[in-house]
Parts: structure tokens; C-alpha cells; sequence
């Protein structure tokens, strides 16, 4: 990795599920300390609250928001959009401080090109009654599967094999989570059609994709950035052209995970008068 941080127009980023045992949060650190974005989005389930406890968030996920806050401070503009795992966060709709500025949908005028951007949970029922208990409990058995397939790995890699992914495995398999992925993904690109956006740009699924969708009313660019459990990835705009990108630790120096101080609450974090002195105490 080159000491000059590569200066990129737009980043998105989304699913990163910080709290949570499948989180890359050293992997993301690698990536976070090699980039200089003038924008940066993070696109929903950024802190994963439904499975926040503070018997586990380690150094290395403290540092993931470290190196946002250290982006900020150098000048990188932050749209946080909030997703069904960090809706805690909904009731500051609209908040804005320095280069922060938080929301539940984003748009973006690039080049003359109107992109509409939101995490996607608004297209399922997962965030409210039944329907919520019914995906944390699938949420916990998520976790531990991710659990199972790092072990697997550990144990592959040390004969020589390759990884695999259980729960990519599983999705593609189950011919319902196929068709929710499709579904999805017509839902969001007929409406901006419908719209007259020229980009429709996703999180949610875990499934990153850069595609061009057409039906009888028009056409589409869709963009998802995907996650930082499985897929590890995220979307770049830079001199004109948006690209899906996956981390590779080939391409990255090994981050030095910084001791933080991680007794914070962070539903309180968010807090106007909270977060100002947490900024102002941590990189002033």
C-alpha cells in the first residue's frame, strides 16, 4: 500500500454490522486507512444495533469508527443513511454537524446523472413486530453460522484449500432467498424508473451488483455495495465511472489497531452534545 492515501471522488459503503462476530472490521481498517474520498456514504446497518452488547466490540471495530471520524476531521464529507440494523439512529433524521450529516435516503446529482440512494429495508417487513423478533432470532443464527464457516477456513487454509462461504451457499440454494434478491432488486429499479433516476444504489441484501435493468418505461443503473461480512466490498465513483470493488489483503498493508477506549454507549454517540465532545476529545 502506497503512504499517500489514494484520493477517490465517492465511496459507499454499507452492511458493515460493527458489534457483530462476522464483521472484517480489521479488514475494513486496512481499506479506510488507504483511501481519501471527498464523499463518503455509509448506506444502513453500519452499527449493528439489534445485536449490540458491550460485552462485545472490540478494538478493532472502535478503530473502523476512528478512521471516520479522522475523515471527517481532514475534510471528507460523511452521508450516513440509516438501515434496519442501526434504525435506533431514525429518531436523528436529518441531523447535521460539521462534515456529518445523517438520513434515511440520499440523493445525488453527479455529472447531470440523479442518483437515488437508501439501504432497502423499506421494501421488507423485518423492522417492526413479529416480523423483528422473527429476523433478530435469524440474525442470531446468521452470527453463529459465520462462526462455523471461519473455523472451517481456518482449518482449509491450513492444508492449503481454498475458503468457502456456507452462507453464500445457503442463499444460492434456497430458491426463496433467490427470488427475495430478485424481487428486490425490481422493486428498487422499477421505482427509479418510475422516478426518471439514472442510478438506484443499495445495500441490505449482501449481495453486491453493478447492473443496468430495463423494462418498457426505461432503464437503470443498479448499484449495491454489497457487505463487510461475506462479500467484503463497496462501490467507488472516480473519474466518472462507478466500479464495484472487493478487498483483497494482498493489496493492503495490515492495520495497527489503535487501543481505544470502548465503553461508549452507541446509541448515545449520535447525540449532538455527546458526539461533540467524542470528536473533540478523540482527534483534536
Amino acid at each position: 500500500m502506497a503512504k499517500n492515501k489514494r484520493e477517490v471522488e465517492v465511496i459507499v459503503l454499507s452492511d458493515i454490522h460493527l458489534g457483530t462476530y462476522g464483521c472484517h472490521a480489521k479488514e475494513l481498517v486496512a481499506f479506510l486507512k488507504s483511501v481519501s474520498p471527498k464523499l463518503l456514504i455509509l448506506n444502513g446497518d453500519v452499527i449493528d444495533g439489534w445485536a449490540f452488547s458491550k460485552r462485545y466490540f472490540p478494538n478493532a471495530h472502535m478503530s473502523v469508527l476512528s478512521e471516520f471520524f479522522k475523515m471527517m476531521k481532514k475534510g471528507t464529507q460523511v452521508i450516513y443513511i440509516t438501515g434496519n440494523h442501526d434504525e435506533f439512529l431514525r429518531k436523528y433524521t436529518d441531523l447535521s454537524m460539521g462534515n456529518l450529516s445523517l438520513t434515511d435516503k440520499y440523493l445525488l446529482e453527479i455529472e447531470g446523472k440523479k442518483h437515488w440512494i437508501f439501504h432497502g429495508d423499506v421494501f421488507d417487513h423485518t423492522t417492526s413486530g413479529s416480523a423483528k423478533f422473527i429476523a433478530k432470532l435469524g440474525g442470531i443464527g446468521y452470527d453463529w453460522l459465520i462462526l462455523v464457516n471461519r473455523a472451517i477456513n481456518w482449518v482449509l487454509e491450513k492444508f492449503g484449500k481454498g475458503k468457502v462461504s456456507l452462507s453464500k451457499r445457503v442463499k444460492n440454494s434456497v430458491k426463496e432467498a433467490v427470488k427475495f434478491i430478485g424481487d428486490f432488486e425490481k422493486k428498487a429499479t422499477e421505482i427509479a424508473i418510475d422516478n426518471k433516476y439514472d442510478y438506484v444504489i443499495c445495500g441490505h441484501i449482501h449481495q453486491p451488483a453493478d447492473k443496468i435493468w430495463t423494462t418498457e418505461k426505461g432503464s437503470v443503473h443498479y448499484l449495491n455495495s454489497g457487505d463487510w461480512i461475506e462479500n467484503l466490498s463497496w462501490l467507488e465513483f472516480d473519474k466518472g465511472i462507478w466500479s464495484l470493488k472487493f478487498f483483497n489483503e494482498k493489496d493492503f498493508e495490515k492495520p495497527v489497531i489503535e487501543e481505544n477506549d470502548i465503553s461508549v454507549n452507541m446509541e448515545e454517540l449520535i447525540h449532538p452534545k455527546v458526539f461533540a465532545s467524542f470528536v473533540a476529545d478523540k482527534f483534536n
